[in-house]
């Protein structure tokens, strides 16, 4: 009874070797049957013809008396069961039958929690109600599945019986799966950990910390878009960046906060889009595009803007974890990319405000996630390819005359459905690495500058400019003055001096 979905037996799926000769089943064979046009799940499902259970990175294999029927119902049933919710497929699949269809499929077992999840993501995905009648009986269940993904308490649907818990709108809705690694994290307190540390700290070393630390973000976010801005850009900036989760995310602050960014408008199409973008190279020859992104389309940039900011101020309200909250968003906003440029830098700034307004961060320290994303930039490259090379496989696109690219396909629904877990875990290595590495070593540095400022007070007596510019001189020769500075600037110290100076230098700063 119902459509057909066969559970085909495989020993690869799209590129991907599976462990064993198994039935693919789930979502996989969902994909398989009706050719959805979706990125890959991050891991499939497979019935092992042995009785074997097991997971591997990209494959979870159940034995056969999991097996599900070869119908669409029985494996959308299994799919919700072991694998979460797809919206994305779930989207697409829609899209292949006709509501009469879906109404039937739902009927199958219309008062199962698996039918109602099926009828309330149909009508919640489609902004559309189906000619089935409220239910009046049932006990509510949850949507998410809140032990395979991370959910909202969310709000109650009395016409399912269904516990709507998406961490979104149906303008806007990533998913991040539980992992160990983020369910450790979590575990971990990062809230904790970092009052701790901040409140061992001397107050006026914590507010010197503070201005370095607020520059080291600004240029690090600069550097990572390959640009090399004067300290007056940088600090242009980094005053914008103190300033995170003060106003609100709407559409007149993120146009703002593009306008701080972008020095010289002569060049630049401000504003949101109003044509194509991609991320990439061109062909040196014909300027044809050779893109590694491609931004999504500028009719729909509306759409999306307006559903990432209700969702943000959905996981706002709810008190969604901070760090999983930055992610959706901010990642959603750079696959977006609704601006030509100012893009990456506003995309890590989201990361500041939503830090800063769930009080991750510390008043009047910025938190230097820049920094620690620059030190990982290889990383932060494959993050954002997770993403964007699978979809870039789905995206049909045109050179345009000026060498830009033409969507020409239906994309909105690859930047509102995607699965956020490989950023998820990323941006929690960062704020890790932030509170353990980056904010100590800046601490550190002033309680040893401090110290080698007060030896040479005590022998020189030296202006504090002056002083400034021996350590950064001999931080630039690995603790020694070099000769050009010593005919210069330094040219009144004596050779013993000067050897007493690099000593105590390279003892207090361990060089």
């Amino acid at each position: 009874m119902g459509i057909k979905c066969i559970s085909q037996t495989i020993t690869t799926f799209r590129g991907r070797l599976s462990p064993e000769e198994s039935f693919l089943v789930g979502y996989g064979a969902i994909i398989s049957q009706f050719e959805l046009a979706v990125p890959i799940p991050e891991r499939l499902s497979l019935i092992s013809q042995k009785e074997r259970k097991y997971k591997t990175e990209e494959w979870q294999v159940f034995t056969p008396r999991y097996k599900p029927d070869d119908t669409l119902f029985k494996q959308l049933v299994f799919a919700l069961k072991y694998e979460g919710i797809n919206l994305l497929v779930f989207k697409k699949l829609f899209k292949v039958f006709s509501d009469n269809e879906i109404k039937e499929l739902i009927q199958i077992e219309p008062l199962s929690q698996y039918s109602r999840r099926i009828w309330f993501i149909f009508e919640w995905l489609n902004n559309k109600i189906l000619d089935i009648p409220d239910l009046d009986r049932g006990n509510f269940v949850p949507l998410i599945d809140d032990s395979i993904q991370f959910a909202i308490e969310g709000k109650r649907s009395s016409r399912h019986r269904i516990a709507n818990n998406l961490p979104g709108t149906p303008d806007f809705c990533p998913l991040i799966y539980k992992t160990s690694k983020l369910e450790e994290y979590i575990a971990s307190n990062f809230q904790d950990q970092k009052n701790t540390y901040i409140n061992s700290i001397h107050k006026e070393v914590m507010q010197r910390a503070a201005s370095f630390l607020l520059l080291k973000d600004s240029k690090a976010s600069f550097t990572i878009e390959g640009e090399n801005p004067g300290t007056n850009r940088a600090l242009r900036w980094g005053k914008a960046i103190g300033e995170a989760g003060k106003n609100p995310i709407t559409k007149v602050e993120l146009l703002r906060l593009q306008e701080i960014i972008i020095e010289s408008k002569r060049f630049t199409k401000m504003g949101f889009r109003t044509e194509g973008g991609f991320v990439g190279d061109r062909e040196r020859t014909t300027g044809e595009p050779i893109p590694d992104h491609i931004s999504a389309k500028w009719q729909d940039i509306d759409q999306l803007i307006e559903g990432l900011i209700d969702t943000y101020r959905l996981l706002d309200k709810e008190k969604f974890d901070p760090v999983l909250s930055a992610t959706v968003i901010a990642f959603g906003f750079v696959f977006i990319h609704p601006f030509s440029d100012g893009n990456g830098r506003i995309h890590r700034y989201l990361i500041h405000h939503i830090l800063a307004k769930l009080n991750l961060t510390y008043q009047g320290v910025i938190f230097p996630i820049s920094a620690s994303i620059l030190d990982k930039i290889e990383d932060y490259r494959i993050v954002l390819e997770s993403y964007s090379h699978p979809i870039l496989e789905l995206i049909e696109w045109e050179t345009t005359p000026d060498h830009n690219v033409e969507v020409i396909n239906d994309t909105i629904d690859y930047y509102r459905y995607f699965d956020a877990t490989k950023q998820a875990e990323f941006l929690f290595d960062c704020v890790s690495d932030t509170i353990n590495r980056i904010i100590p070593e800046e601490v550190n540095y002033i309680y040893k500058y401090e110290e080698f400022k007060r030896f040479i007070d005590d022998q020189f007596e030296m202006p504090d400019k002056l002083v400034s510019t021996l350590v950064r001189f001999l931080e630039q020769n690995r603790g020694t003055l070099s000769k050009r500075a010593r005919a210069k600037e330094f040219i009144e110290l004596q050779d013993n001096e000067v050897k007493k100076i690099e000593s105590a230098f390279q003892e207090i700063f361990e060089i």
